[in-house]
């Protein structure tokens, strides 16, 4: 089985690019995730590269931005390749299959710890103003019941 799931924050924005026979997007972004340690102990993060592909690639490319929170759902890929000196350079990556937007908000806004941290512009109060994706409502911290 190969399987990964990570929760973490985009350490800077996402790369798109599309693949010319299809054009079909592809987003490679880094998240970084706090490794457990033992109380006491210096504490250390991981830093695995993700690739996303599709319709998924190009929401990434619209909605995340370095330090956003995000879920990764995914595989594990391995690979190599030969660097410019002829070493051989060993890579891992984490396929994509699923990305949850863990906090929301258009990319020009910044960064910030809030989980709905979007605020509406001044020129109205819908969905779209507020960096939501089409099809989903937005929701306050007074919406939630808990």
């Amino acid at each position: 089985m190969n399987s990964v799931v990570l929760i973490g924050r985009l350490t800077r924005d996402p790369e798109v690019r599309y693949i010319s026979e299809s054009q079909m997007a592809v987003a490679t972004f880094t998240v970084a995730i706090d490794r457990p340690v033992k109380q006491g102990a210096e504490k250390k993060t991981d830093f695995p590269r993700v690739t996303a592909f599709g319709r998924q690639a190009e929401n990434c490319e619209r909605y995340l931005a370095k330090g956003r929170l995000v879920g990764v759902q995914g595989r594990i890929q391995t690979g190599s390749y030969t660097n410019k000196d002829g070493a051989t350079v060993y890579t891992t990556d984490v396929v994509a299959d699923r990305v949850e937007f863990l906090e929301w908000g258009d990319r020009n806004e910044g960064t910030g710890g809030g989980r709905y941290q979007n605020q509406p512009s001044s020129s109205g109060s819908d969905d779209k103003d507020m960096g939501v994706p089409e099809g989903f409502q937005a929701v306050s911290d007074e919406d939630i019941p808990f």
